[in-house]
């Protein structure tokens, strides 16, 4: 029974697939690289079909593949016959350049490289189909853990060096496993990234590359109305994809968006390297910057609920044993775990959060019977929003122009220059697209923004993508119910913004601040002052010492301000809520010297 022929087939008729076919049957002698009549019969059909032609032989003479492509490329896979990803494949590949010459392409040699293939060879094929040249290059020594290439030269069909070239491969068998490794496992994973919504979101991907550590070598944009169910791209882009993944060399490919199990499957069977999606790549920084214990398991569980339903076929990304973008957290044991045992991990890890929310709410709890009023930092990533924090409190919270440089959320007592006090948080920044599975883990630590007295939004106002990014920020603190809030506007950052004023996408009666030189930092001091007097009033009572409890119970509802003893009784100067101040009105009313 005929073996099957793989690649771009359609159009072709039977009779020349059923030839086509025939070449898994072609004998090799041990000693022979290429036989002339294969590489005659493979330049007679790629000429026919205007079509490259590939063909995978092992060392022992076998065929192991023959795969049809288009006119200038043909999809490489990977048939190692090692299972030691270290040393040559023991597969040659020798493929056809239909209208074209021998000479071998960069796409050629990066797969020659990537697939760890004895050897890759070219066979130039003119439009008459006759071959106008054959070369062939073979992997060296390593260099800083990468092998070199060395290149045969054109030979004519008749003067191919047969046993040359086998013996060439088995040097290079030997060569591979020498040189130097370099610092190759501390090399930054190289990744191509791929989106269709737009190239402004592309460039938000390429940041939170970055920030994950990658190094991005390629970007590729398609406009599509909606996503491919199997490959996201398509069929066709996807091969694009495989292709610029062997020219780059690339270690994954990062799409800008949520992939499904399928898609990811499908993908990295096509494209041959590691397929993450947009969630994939922000769950994996938010592991690395996790570093709260609390924070680690909020990770982990948006992680696990996120992977849980993606753990069948989910191929190269818990295939490979080693560590790198996308498999950081919870770690490669527990990913493979069965369903059954993924639910028992979540569970657990929603009881211990449960408990650290209930310690949250006890802390909580203290801070309103001090009455102490609580104003949020929220913003997109990247806003200065841990800068405007150690900038106002000296807290010393780290601060990189990176995305997600802090995730745990840090709370500091201020003093308002006019009496009185206040707690200022520094909350995670959002993002575009942010996991639904991350929103739902981190809802306890949000949930500081949703049930502050004042919400201090900070926008980047350097970045021309300020008005998205403050729409995706309102939209967040919606989802999370923290759009009721009185909230104060700021414009960070505006020493690096334009200078003209005018340039500045401006949003009403919004505070322009520059967290690094402080220009601003008094006007943003005196709003949230002015703010929190909204909500509270200022009363002076004189409690006489024989109903000394009154001032036990002001303590209880609000912030003592100041308190003296007269010969009459207690003066004392009171912060309270508008409710609590409407009580102590009622109940007091007749001890009140003074509201404000």
């Amino acid at each position: 029974m005929p073996q099957e022929v793989h690649g771009n087939i359609t159009g072709i008729r039977d009779s020349q697939l059923a030839e086509l076919a025939a070449i898994y049957d072609c004998p090799f002698d041990t000693d022979e690289f290429a036989p002339r009549d294969l590489l005659t019969e493979l330049a007679r059909h790629s000429c026919a079909l205007n079509r490259e032609i590939a063909v995978y032989v092992s060392r022992d003479g076998d065929v192991l593949d023959v795969t049809v492509g288009v006119i200038d490329s043909v999809p490489l896979s990977d048939l190692r016959l090692r299972r030691n990803a270290k040393r040559l494949s023991c597969v040659r590949c020798i493929h056809t350049h239909p209208s074209g010459t021998a000479c071998l392409s960069d796409v050629d040699l990066a797969a020659l490289r990537s697939l760890m293939l004895d050897s890759m060879c070219a066979v130039g094929v003119c439009d008459d189909g006759r071959i106008n040249g054959v070369s062939a290059a073979f992997l060296t020594e390593k260099v800083n853990g990468v092998p070199g290439i060395t290149e045969s030269g054109i030979y004519s069909l008749k003067k191919i060096p047969q046993a040359e070239w086998m013996q060439e491969i088995a040097l290079a068998d030997e060569r591979v496993m020498q040189g130097s490794e370099g610092e190759l496992a501390d090399a930054p994973e190289r990744a191509l990234l791929v989106g269709i919504d737009s190239e402004k979101s592309l460039d938000e991907l390429y940041a939170l590359a970055e920030s994950a550590g990658a190094q991005v070598v390629g970007r590729s944009f398609q406009k599509r109305p909606k996503p491919d169910t199997a490959t996201f791209v398509g069929s066709g882009k996807a091969v694009e994809l495989q292709l610029d993944a062997q020219a780059l060399e690339v270690d994954m490919v990062i799409f800008d968006d949520e992939l499904t199990g399928a898609q990811t499957r499908n993908l990295e069977q096509i494209i041959g390297v590691k397929v993450i999606d947009r969630t994939t790549l922000i769950l994996d920084i938010f592991a690395q910057r996790a570093k709260s214990g609390e924070g680690k398991l909020q990770v982990q569980l948006a992680q696990l609920k996120y992977r849980a339903g993606r753990l069948i076929g989910q191929g190269l990304i818990l295939s490979r044993l080693g560590g790198g973008i996308g498999t950081r957290g919870p770690g490669e044991s527990k990913l493979e775990m069965d369903r059954r045992r993924i639910r028992e991990q979540i569970t657990n890890l929603k009881r211990e959060l449960d408990q650290l929310q209930k310690q949250r709410q006890l802390r909580r709890k203290s801070r309103e019977k001090n009455a102490i009023p609580v104003v949020s930092l929220v913003g997109y990533t990247n806003t200065g929003k841990s800068t405007l924090l150690n900038k106002i409190t000296d807290a010393g919270v780290y601060a990189e122009n990176k995305l997600f440089a802090t995730l745990d959320a840090v709370s500091r007592k201020v003093a308002l220059p006019d009496g009185g006090e206040f707690l200022l948080v520094d909350t995670v920044g959002f993002v575009s697209k942010l996991p639904h599975d991350l929103v739902e883990a981190f809802k306890s630590t949000l949930e500081e923004a949703a049930l502050s007295d004042l919400l201090v939004i900070v926008s980047d106002a350097s970045n021309e993508e300020m008005m998205f990014q403050h729409k995706v920020v309102e939209e967040v603190l919606s989802q999370i119910g923290a759009d009721h809030q009185p909230r104060i506007d700021v414009l960070n950052k505006c020493d690096a913004a334009p200078l003209d004023s005018n340039e500045i996408p401006m949003l009403p009666k919004a505070l322009r601040i520059s967290a690094k030189t402080g220009e601003g930092i008094d006007n943003l001091f005196g709003e949230i002052a002015a703010h929190l007097r909204k909500t509270e009033q200022k009363i002076t009572l004189l409690v006489p010492f024989a109903q000394y409890g009154v001032i036990n119970e002001l303590r209880q509802k609000g912030r003592v301000l100041d308190e003296t003893y007269e010969d009459a009784g207690t003066r004392i100067t009171v912060m309270l809520k508008a409710d609590a101040a409407g009580q102590i009105a009622g109940r007091y009313g007749h001890m009140i010297l003074q509201e404000s």
